[in-house]
């Protein structure tokens, strides 16, 4: 090839690179970032398309220009420490880690990768940062707020003369089982109200449980959502709650989209979006350390109407009307 038909073809390489960039599986390793996704649950479409778009906002188009690690530990601490550490081997840039287990196993795999929560729980007192405003290591983000008040509220309001009330805590999360104890302990006292502790690890553990909380004569159950990945468990203490006639609420929808009675919590919808804008942040260069942790401003109410009239209960109107959705 002659050298002006050599240069002619450079340019018209170029032109066409400009007009078609490769795709992130075409690249080659490290030249576009690499995000690695833990999540202590289960991977959600609503966790991938708010996350996704959250990307978007920020410029970033998976598989294009930025390359994202999914992975799943579906409620295992031990899966969350090993994903942790392909991730640190994987060479990373940035680690979204959901929930406190999860943002747990990957500061112990590291503490040069930035970690993006999105969310977990109290980050001062679980080690995660200095300060709120100024964070001081490599994990930043979103954090909760703790609700247990208002969960038992509601079901004051949809349990007449509602005098016990049952926890179902994952062993496995004893972090947030310790915050959920706390909260609603306070609350409690305050209604009047006596709490049994059900502390659980396995599905087969599950049936058992439920046993001991209608001996206990709870009139409802409060259940941690790290206990029900994937949606098979929350469907399977959905069932035992209405079996045993316990009405059932947790923090996420998918527990009332799988027959559970309602879920109050944050928007993790919100909570996704808002965590891509911080791994944007910091693939433009930001320091987690000096990043502000955000807390929750968005929380929703799901209502699965079926399940409640299978329990025979009437949802008042005053929280029909404060329902982010009603399941029907």
């Amino acid at each position: 090839m002659s050298r002006s038909a050599a240069l002619a073809f450079s340019l018209v390489l170029g032109v066409c690179l400009m007009t078609f960039p490769l795709s992130a599986e075409a690249q080659g390793p490290g030249s576009i970032p690499r995000v690695g996704v833990l999540v202590f649950t289960e991977i959600t479409q609503d966790f991938r398309d708010a996350f996704g778009q959250g990307l978007r906002d920020q410029g970033y188009i998976e598989g294009q220009n930025i390359r994202v690690e999914w992975r799943s530990a579906n409620g295992r601490s031990d899966r969350a420490s090993d994903i942790a550490t392909e991730f640190v081997q994987l060479k990373v840039d940035v680690i979204v880690a959901s929930l406190t287990p999860a943002v747990q196993a990957a500061q112990k795999a590291t503490r040069t990768i930035p970690i993006v929560m999105a969310p977990a729980g109290d980050p001062l007192k679980q080690g995660f940062a200095t300060s709120l405003g100024r964070p001081g290591g490599n994990v930043t983000g979103l954090t909760g707020i703790d609700v247990s008040a208002k969960r038992l509220e509601l079901l004051r309001e949809l349990v007449p003369n509602l005098k016990r009330v049952s926890l179902l805590l994952n062993r496995d999360d004893p972090s947030f089982a310790k915050v959920l104890i706390g909260g609603t302990e306070t609350a409690a006292r305050e209604f009047g109200i006596q709490l049994h502790i059900q502390m659980v690890r396995d599905p087969d553990e599950f049936a058992g449980a439920f046993a001991a909380m209608a001996k206990e004569r709870s009139g409802a159950v409060i259940v941690q959502p790290s206990l029900i990945p994937p949606m098979a468990r929350a469907s399977q203490v959905a069932k035992l709650a209405l079996q045993y006639r316990l009405p059932s609420i947790s923090l996420f929808a998918t527990f009332p989209e799988s027959g559970g009675l309602l879920s109050y919590g944050i928007s993790v919808q919100d909570q996704y979006r808002r965590s891509a804008a911080y791994v944007a942040r910091i693939l433009k260069g930001g320091n987690p350390a000096v990043m502000p942790i955000e807390q929750a401003t968005t929380f929703d109410l799901v209502i699965n109407r079926k399940t409640a009239a299978a329990l025979g209960l009437a949802i008042p109107q005053t929280i029909l009307l404060r329902a982010s959705r009603v399941i029907e």
